[in-house]
């Protein structure tokens, strides 16, 4: 198996694969002025399994189109929507995040949680404008500095991980230069990290290691996971990661 395939496997029969909380998901939407009646077209990009994008089916009127690229996650997804009688208003789409088949000014709401960095986060709202109507909403969360300054080793670790990292006042800037307002901003608080994201994945490592005893690639991701949660319990003062919704004026 590759790399990507051992991953696949370590993050299924999640309800998430990354950090976050169904709290975070109605937090987002309690900034969003919706019409109680309107029947809303929305996107969720990078959906995974679809912890977020079952949250919003039960809280939103209207249709959701769930986009990820791996069909393990998709197929996880219908099947909680079936059996909590919301498949009516979910339609997963297996594609990727930078070639969507959608139409422009196609959405009134664009969700994604934990997944733009796939693509950069200026790449994918510039990219994901394009589908949304003007006045749209667009809510997304981003791994974000929460100080000023931090300590070299954790510097490293995210600068190295994902070059675009930055404060939030930066990502706002992003998003005003590109013909967003903000409307709502917050990080997300350690219970979001630890309980729904890290401790699932400790759980599963024991019987992932026996799994695949003989594979250097599947132990490499084991110490990688390890060496991740580890660094965030030390350095979880300085990071998280950051919900940034926003309107499209233009």
């Amino acid at each position: 198996m590759t790399e990507y395939d051992l991953l696949i496997d370590l993050h299924k029969n999640s309800a998430r694969q990354g950090p976050g909380s169904d709290k975070d998901t109605l937090k987002a939407l309690s900034f969003i002025n919706i019409e109680k009646n309107k029947n809303l077209k929305i996107a969720d990009i990078g959906c995974g399994s679809g912890g977020p994008t079952i949250t919003l089916a039960k809280n939103l009127n209207g249709k959701i189109t769930a986009v990820d690229l791996i069909p393990d996650f998709l197929l996880e997804l219908e099947e909680k929507s079936k059996k909590l009688g919301l498949e009516r208003k979910i339609k997963t789409l297996k594609s990727s995040m930078d070639n969507l088949p959608f139409n422009n000014q196609e959405f009134d709401i664009i969700w994604s949680e934990g997944a733009i960095y796939n693509i950069g986060f200026e790449n994918g709202i510039k990219k994901w404008k394009d589908y949304l109507k003007i006045g749209g909403i667009i809510a997304v969360s981003e791994i974000t500095w929460i100080t000023n300054s931090r300590p070299k080793e954790i510097e490293d670790f995210w600068t190295h991980a994902y070059p675009e990292i930055d404060t939030a006042s930066n990502k706002i800037k992003i998003l005003e230069n590109n013909a967003y307002s903000l409307i709502g901003y917050f990080y997300l608080t350690p219970n979001s990290w630890i309980e729904n994201y890290y401790k699932p994945i400790e759980n599963k490592l024991d019987a992932f290691r026996k799994k695949y005893a003989d594979s250097k690639l599947a132990k490499k991701i084991i110490e990688e996971n390890i060496a991740e949660i580890e660094l965030y319990h030390k350095y979880k003062n300085y990071y998280s990661y950051g919900f940034y919704i926003a309107r499209k004026n233009n």
